[in-house]
């Protein structure tokens, strides 16, 4: 096999990460449904209807927002406002999917946290959606700079390349399992989901250093400074667990 892997059927060249990638989203959703009915959920149908609709929508305007900011084109053209749509990336869709959220239990008043239910689906949508950027190769924005470290790979321009699909892959498998014996204490609500976007924004804080990026402000990405932003947003959290690890 070769990457990128662009298989043929029936003489039509398939785009294997998108078929993953509605693939990552069927499959996160059942999988919430099932750990829904498995659990005592607090938050009612029609709150938590609303929830996943805010969510669903910050995600949207998230992901478009960071991905067009990621390398921005300033230029009014048909095919630009095109590749605006079409760009998407996971860190705008988690952190406006956070807002969404927020906004949308602002305006129903719930005051319960909702996020946990959502951490473990979001690990298994994300694994499985990096499963299609690496058999993408250099067709999809998630290959590393050009290196000689003995994990490099030809991705698809002959230049031997960090897979940092495959570095996320792994680190995803052992985010999953590590908050998984977590969960079985007993974590105040709502503190899962905020160790997921702690953990997962901050590793995506440093391996975007190995990507060939558009570096804007003080030597960061644009992808960065919304890690930052995050890490900020959930300051009170991360200094707990300083005081706690002490």
């Amino acid at each position: 096999m070769t990457i990128p892997f662009e298989p043929i059927i029936l003489g039509y060249k398939i785009n294997i990460h998108l078929i993953v990638e509605y693939l990552a989203f069927f499959i996160a959703f059942r999988y919430y449904i099932f750990l829904r009915k498995r659990s005592r959920d607090v938050i009612p149908n029609s709150n938590r209807l609303s929830i996943i609709l805010g969510a669903a929508i910050g995600a949207l305007i998230g992901s478009r927002i960071v991905a067009f900011l990621e390398n921005p084109v300033f230029t009014f053209d048909v095919s630009i406002l095109i590749t605006l749509l079409n760009s998407k990336t996971i860190m705008g869709g988690l952190f406006g999917g956070l807002l969404g959220v927020e906004l949308a239990k602002k305006n129903i008043g719930e005051k319960k946290s909702s996020g946990d239910l959502f951490v473990f689906p979001i690990i298994v949508g994300i694994f499985i959606g990096r499963i299609g950027c690496f058999l993408s190769g250099t067709n999809e924005f998630t290959y590393g700079n050009e290196t000689t470290f003995f994990l490099g790979m030809n991705l698809g321009d002959g230049l031997n390349r960090h897979p940092i699909a495959l570095y996320e892959l792994l680190f995803l498998l052992l985010l999953f399992l590590f908050l998984w014996k977590l969960k079985r204490r007993d974590l105040k609500n709502g503190l899962l989901f905020q160790y997921f976007m702690i953990s997962y924004f901050t590793f995506r804080f440093f391996i975007e250093f190995i990507k060939p990026n558009v570096f804007f402000i003080l030597g960061l990405s644009s992808i960065q400074i919304l890690c930052l932003i995050c890490l900020l947003y959930y300051n009170k959290t991360i200094i707990n667990l300083f005081k706690n690890a002490r």
